[in-house]
């Protein structure tokens, strides 16, 4: 049984034609599941690597270079909270954000809340250093978060 649904094969394979070789096709293959699932589970891997004719441990690799994809047995919460620890967002108090973030949500980096909705996470950069310190909330950045910031965005994830 495919873990992968039609549409979402369909969407993988629109992306074949945009690219140079199927190979390349591996980063966008990888979004568009953990977009759909919340993870990349391992079938999946399976999946995308027979889709682009590559050996599964191709894409595994491609999938754990990167921090921001996440195996099954590590499901993202509704919402994606990163908190910048960069140098400009560290000096302006990155560290001090994080562990009030980890307080109010009472979770750990890596964790997801208990309802789901959010999952919090450190970065090394987002590339928003003008804002430091700053967060980025699935896709979108935020820019000088203070602790009375950071409860507001917390009451607005857990409401969506």
């Amino acid at each position: 049984m495919s873990i992968l649904s039609n549409e979402l094969r369909e969407k993988i394979q629109a992306y074949i034609p945009r690219y140079p070789n199927k190979q390349a096709v591996t980063l966008p293959a990888l979004h568009l599941v953990q977009d759909a699932l919340r993870c990349v589970p391992n079938e999946a891997v399976r999946e995308i690597a027979q889709m682009l004719d590559l050996a599964p441990s191709e894409v595994y690799d491609t999938m754990t270079f990167y921090g921001f994809f996440r195996e099954d047995h590590n499901k993202l919460g509704k919402n994606r909270l990163w908190v910048c620890r960069s140098l400009a967002c560290n000096l302006r108090g990155a560290d001090d954000l994080l562990g009030h973030f980890c307080d109010k949500l009472h979770v750990a980096p890596g964790e997801t809340t208990k309802d789901g909705k959010i999952t919090l996470e450190f970065a090394e950069c987002i590339g928003a250093c003008e804002g430091a310190p700053c967060v980025l909330i699935n896709d979108e950045h935020e820019l000088n978060i203070t602790n009375e910031k950071a409860d507001q965005l917390i009451a607005r994830l857990q409401k969506a």
